[in-house]
């Protein structure tokens, strides 16, 4: 599979991110250990993980999932095989230079790691002057804890402006954009932020990109809703145009043989300045046909009914 330049980032990854938010929450220690090894089987390259993965899980404070993640990588012996990003900002404190210092040690010693190849800003920090969040970064990257830094969650407009602050004041450069996109999700990063990563060259891996799982038609009607603890998170799908997507990439999979999956995620691969999706499994069946996304090529007619469908 022929990789793509990750924007200005230095890196390069195959069209698939795998989503490291399900491990050590939906996904215990076996489950996730054997997803994880059966990615790097089958050649992938970047998984995506945050420090606030799963704080919101009663019992849980965040971390668990750099946690397994961490374990996984001392038992496998596959740092050398894997790119990790990972994210700070979520979690109390912000962006504050001092938390972002605190966070990173905490992340690369869950990881059990030297260097996290790829650092997001979470979420924009309005309180914190970008000025002061670039330098924090600076000095990780001089540090050499981290290889480059990204950003998640940012309008165009407040990422515009930290592009220009890292210029005048000589900081290093956001070079990748985590925005949410999927078939029904798409005002995040339509028009003006996706112009602006175009215009940039920034790399852009998009989270959400099976809407929660309802783009995997496993949720067609209200009885469906109790099939997963995220059953209730796309209900909404339902009474919007879910249905009429879905009738569309049902039409599609007949024609092409893909499973719906498959055609969610090679619809987001397809859309101007996207890199790759990000998708989460748990388990080897579900990693091993998402993955067949990056195998599945749609045409034109095929993308711009996809698209009607849903806007």
């Amino acid at each position: 599979m022929t990789e793509r330049a990750l924007g200005q980032s230095g890196l390069s990854i195959r069209p698939f991110v795998l989503g490291g938010n399900v491990f050590g929450m939906t996904a215990g220690r076996e489950a996730s250990f054997a997803v994880l090894d059966r990615f790097v089987e089958r050649g992938g390259g970047m998984v995506d993980t945050a420090d606030v993965y799963s704080a919101w899980v009663p019992g849980h404070k965040g971390g668990e999932s750099e946690s397994m993640m961490g374990a996984w990588l001392k038992g496998s012996g596959a740092r050398d095989r894997i790119l990790v990003a990972t994210k700070v900002g979520m979690m109390p404190g912000g962006l504050q230079p001092d938390r972002i210092r605190d966070a990173v040690k905490g992340s690369l010693d869950r990881l059990g790691v030297d260097t996290i190849d790829l650092y997001f800003a979470h979420k924009d920090d309005p309180d914190v002057p970008l000025d002061e969040v670039l330098g924090a970064f600076a000095e990780l990257m001089d540090a050499g804890t981290v290889r480059a830094i990204g950003a998640s969650n940012y309008s165009a407009d407040r990422l515009a402006e930290a592009l220009r602050v890292s210029d005048e004041k000589r900081l290093p450069r956001f070079t990748v954009m985590q925005p949410e996109l999927n078939l029904l999700d798409r005002a995040q990063y339509e028009g003006a932020l996706q112009q602006l990563c175009v215009d940039q060259g920034l790399g852009v891996v998009t989270y959400f990109s099976l809407a929660s799982g309802y783009l995997s038609g496993k949720y067609r009607g209200v009885d469906d809703l109790g099939k997963s603890p995220r059953g209730a998170r796309v209900k909404p799908y339902m009474e919007g145009k879910g249905p009429a997507v879905l009738a569309v990439m049902d039409r599609i999979a007949a024609e092409t043989g893909a499973t719906l999956s498959q055609i969610a995620l090679a619809w987001v691969a397809a859309q101007p300045g996207v890199t790759a999706p990000i998708a989460s499994a748990t388990s080897i069946e579900q990693l091993d046909e998402i993955l067949g996304s990056e195998a599945v090529v749609l045409d034109d007619g095929q993308l711009a009914a996809l698209s009607d469908a849903g806007s």
